[in-house]
């Protein structure tokens, strides 16, 4: 019988474990968020003697996979992540005696920091023998993670930015293409480059890489016509993954839009800078604030490199700098409120108002409540402050419709184009 006296969980008891010797022969499922950004970080997993597998089965069944584990109140990203393991794991495309799943998690103060629990569960019902790997800085759970370095981190962190650089110059090309696909196979050409850099070791280049992929995306026929542009914000899944948000960023495509989506970057620079205010405010974890200190200073320092990058050729607009979205953060709510993505969201809305993107859609999950709080219900401040914001909430839940997440979408884009037009 188990010790009832335990006040934590023994995952080396009750599940299976992901041991460094299992690397060659498992295969490590990772659900798709951000597709393109993703397919980089696996290849550098590959070349470490990985072998991993980018999901993209999407659909309604991976939806009803996922309502079957996980009610549809806890958490609809949570939803998503399962349901695409066990559509998968069903698929008969793996054999689920070498097979593992991987998660990340940043062990915030919401319903994320127990994907863990959820999936494990998920998993015993169906498939018991597969580990659940996490990948986390927050300390949830030793023993069972991805053998991490500065070495790998570095990787991660280039990777990281030329997904970045790949997203912003696709969004600002496609709608604009003259030939159909073109941007498309630009987008796939420079992909692969950065994976050849990283093969050949010049992944460090920065200059050079982010260069390339500038003049690629620049060398597209493109016309010269104002288009509406709508800002992307919110939960970080749903924000990101089309999965998580029904397609928007096609779907706005397809509505004649330019589809505006803030970096990845800022997001760890978000989780970076909280865990730094944290120990200044609170004395909680001085030692690690030292490591995240200097992994903020190096990453932002890349970071305005490639926004130098991008003003000197003069094509792109460039990043929002995160020393900006700070300040700016500041003008609408305290950078205490750090659930979720917190301060992060109205801090996106307000500077996506100040540089010409006033139209704004504000991605969350139903129920989710940091986001509400400082997604919804922060959007006032960030009208009084940016009076020309034109700023929408859909909620993204298993229960709600498409056609009414892009009804109301159709409504804000009617009131873009009557301002455009005047």
């Amino acid at each position: 019988m188990k010790n009832e006296s335990k006040t934590t969980i023994d995952y080396t008891e009750d599940y299976p474990v992901f041991t460094p010797e299992m690397r060659k022969e498992y295969t490590i499922l990772v659900p798709d968020m951000l597709p393109w950004h993703f397919e980089i970080f696996l290849h550098i997993m590959n070349r470490e003697g990985y072998k991993t597998e980018l999901l993209h089965n999407s659909g309604r069944a991976v939806i009803d996979e996922g309502l079957k584990h996980v009610h549809n109140d806890t958490c609809f990203p949570a939803l998503c992540v399962i349901g695409q393991y066990l559509d998968a794991l069903k698929s008969g495309k793996y054999d689920v005696d070498k097979t593992a799943v991987l998660i990340t998690q940043t062990g915030g103060g919401c319903r994320a920091s127990n994907y863990l629990p959820l999936i494990r569960r998920a998993l015993k019902a169906e498939f018991p023998k597969v580990p659940v790997i996490s990948l986390n800085f927050a300390g949830l759970e030793k023993g069972n993670t991805l053998q991490l370095n500065l070495k790998l981190l570095n990787k991660f962190g280039y990777a990281m930015l030329y997904g970045d650089l790949i997203m912003t110059c696709f969004n600002q090309t496609k709608p604009y293409e003259v030939n159909e696909g073109d941007t498309a196979k630009v987008r796939e050409k420079c992909v692969e480059a950065i994976k050849c850099a990283y093969d050949e070791g010049k992944h460090k280049k920065l200059k050079q890489n982010a260069q390339f992929i500038l003049d690629a995306f620049a060398a597209v026929p493109v016309k010269k016509e104002e288009k509406v542009k709508v800002g992307i914000v919110g939960e970080i899944y749903v924000k990101y993954s089309p999965l998580g948000n029904s397609h928007l960023e096609e779907f706005l495509l397809s509505e004649n839009c330019e589809p505006v989506v803030p970096a990845l970057a800022d997001f760890i620079f978000y989780c970076l800078t909280n865990s730094l205010n944290d120990a200044k405010r609170y004395g909680m974890n001085k030692k690690s604030a030292l490591l995240f200190g200097f992994g903020y200073k190096w990453l932002y320092g890349k970071s305005k490199k490639l926004i130098s990058l991008m003003e000197k050729q003069g094509r792109y607009e460039p990043f929002h700098d995160f020393e900006r979205l700070k300040k700016t953060a500041d003008e609408v709510i305290n950078q205490g409120v750090k659930m979720g993505e917190g301060w992060l969201i109205p801090a996106e809305m307000a500077v996506l108002a100040q540089t010409g993107t006033e139209n704004i859609v504000c991605t969350q999950p139903f129920g989710c409540l940091p986001n509400h709080i400082a997604g919804k219900g922060a959007a006032r401040t960030v009208k009084e402050l940016c009076p020309n914001a034109n700023i929408v909430p859909v909620d993204y839940d298993p229960s709600a419709t498409r056609v009414n997440q892009e009804n109301r979408i159709k409504l804000m884009l009617a009131t873009a184009r009557e301002k455009m037009n005047q």
